[in-house]
């Protein structure tokens, strides 16, 4: 009896083998379904934070388009809001010197002052001061150096761009309205007129290209700021 037994116990039958097996397989499935939820679990869980990050962010997307609506705090500002023809001229090199020439004075005068002031664009004046068109260095390269004529013998008047062919800038208009008019009309300088047509600035379009990026890192440094979260988005 004892040495059938220890052969019973050392050679299980094939009934044996295949419980085992079986036992194996299941605890196998087992494992693989535990891993398999736990990936689900924390997936599920990604999505309830992402979900919950979205409704935040449109809860406060939703107050602040409350506010704007009541009035409570100003949107941000924009080009057209901000930024002048005015504010382009006070940061141009035009502001701090004289950009007129009377127009009886020679060509040669104008030349001069372009190499002084490092400058392509003079507004040309009458003896009231008022504005009678602009002299630049293209009319001084087209009109006189190309045709070989004495720069120092001949009138700033006879080469510049009369005033009723002149287009000009409002010292109210945006920087967007300025640049089409440079752009339209393939110039590169604005003079700037009052209400009363009496010149009182220049602006190239130089100025307005500097301006008009200035306004735009300004604009890109709120939304960045908005977007993470910090504070001076709004303008009073």
């Amino acid at each position: 009896p004892d040495t059938i037994l220890l052969r019973f116990v050392s050679k299980p039958d094939s009934n044996t083998n295949a419980l085992i097996e079986h036992q194996k397989v299941e605890t196998n499935m087992l494992s693989r379904t535990a891993s398999s939820t736990l990936r689900l679990q924390r997936r599920v869980s990604a999505i309830k934070i992402h979900r919950l990050t979205e409704n935040t962010q449109t809860t406060k997307c939703r107050n602040l388009l409350q506010q704007f609506q009541t009035q409570q705090i100003r949107p941000m500002s924009t080009i057209e809001e901000n930024y002048d023809a005015t504010d382009a001229w006070k940061k141009s090199c035009y502001y701090e010197i004289d950009y007129t020439i009377h127009e009886d004075a020679s060509v040669y005068d104008a030349v001069q002052r372009f190499a002084a002031f490092d400058i392509g664009c003079l507004v040309t004046v009458d003896d009231k001061g008022d504005i009678t068109g602009v002299v630049s260095e293209r009319d001084y390269t087209s009109k006189i150096a190309l045709l070989e004529r004495d720069s120092k013998e001949t009138k700033v008047k006879e080469i510049a761009t009369t005033a009723a062919n002149l287009v000009t800038a409002h010292p109210d208009d945006s920087l967007d309205v300025c640049l089409q008019k440079v752009l339209s009309k393939e110039i590169r300088h604005l003079p700037i007129l009052d209400n009363d047509n009496k010149v009182v600035g220049m602006i190239s379009v130089k100025d307005l290209v500097k301006s008009v990026i200035a306004d735009r890192e300004k604009t890109i440094e709120m939304i960045t700021n908005f977007s993470l979260g910090r504070g001076g988005h709004f303008t009073d």
